[in-house]
């Protein structure tokens, strides 16, 4: 379980102050963010820590991070706003 602080945290490190990130992240992190398991969870903090043009490249689809963990978060992101 995560306790508020915790999301309340997260959800400020998700606003990244790019339109573009922010509506992928911000959703994400109030939405799903609580049921993932820990491994997931500890992705998704990771991927915080990347570089904003890094994150952009990536959910642009113009290139992919290079660690299998972010590969997954970054993924795991799109699928959930992307058309099936």
């Amino acid at each position: 379980m995560v306790d508020s602080t915790e999301l309340n945290r997260l959800f400020w490190h998700s606003r990244r102050g790019m339109l573009e990130l922010d509506v992928l992240l911000v959703p994400f992190v109030k939405e799903v963010y609580s049921s993932l398991d820990a491994e997931d969870q500890a992705r998704y903090r990771k991927l915080l820590e990347c570089e904003d043009q890094d994150m952009f490249g990536w959910f642009m689809q113009r290139g992919e991070p290079e660690d299998a963990d972010l590969k997954r978060m970054v993924r795991m992101i799109l699928d959930r706003v992307q058309p099936k």
